[in-house]
């Protein structure tokens, strides 16, 4: 379940804002912890983009021009991931995948990562799933034909199912069952 690929060490881009609340010097502060964990992780950070906000832009955190930008420089340094220091919604981050043509995650993503990596007993390694599970939950999407609906033809009983219908009850079918291994773990 890992966000990212471990078979070679992936290219990064890593993105910082600067809200009000904070400052510049902050801002670079985290991004060095930022690559230091995406280092953990498993991956090489390649470039490193900054911008200076009065907020977060709802569609994509960062603004259109900067997006544009974000995407002209992974192309150029041929990157597989943009993470972003901040917490993206599960609607930002699909807008700049699609803006910027590879997954961008955020650094929450990334601990999931590194802990799922490192997770040894069976107690950790089944509450690391279950973090994954209830991270990616919000963030779970059909792609294309696969939002489709299932047996919903004439004769049939009702509609059918989307894709991401089935998806969805299969992940909290997953938690509900993690949830009952630790607590039978714990017992």
């Amino acid at each position: 379940m890992a966000l990212i690929e471990r078979s070679f060490r992936e290219r990064i881009v890593t993105v910082g804002v600067t809200l009000p609340s904070s400052t510049t010097e902050e801002t670079e502060a985290h991004l060095d912890e930022l690559a230091e964990l995406v280092d953990t992780a498993g991956a090489d950070v390649v470039a490193e983009v900054v911008q200076r906000r009065d907020a977060p832009d709802p569609a994509t955190f960062v603004g259109k021009g900067k997006a544009a930008e974000l995407r002209q420089v992974s192309e150029e340094v041929d990157s597989d991931t943009v993470v972003f220091d901040d917490e993206l919604t599960p609607a930002q981050s699909r807008n700049l995948e699609k803006l910027l043509g590879r997954t961008a995650i955020d650094r929450t993503a990334v601990i999931l990562d590194i802990f799922a990596q490192n997770a040894s007993t069976q107690e950790g390694k089944a509450q690391v799933e279950l973090a994954q599970l209830r991270y990616r939950l919000p963030r779970l999407r059909g792609r294309g034909l696969a939002l489709s609906q299932q047996a919903g033809r004439i004769g049939t009983r009702g509609p059918g199912e989307t894709q991401l219908e089935v998806d969805r009850r299969r992940l909290v079918r997953r938690m509900t069952k993690l949830e009952a291994e630790l607590r039978q773990l714990r017992a």
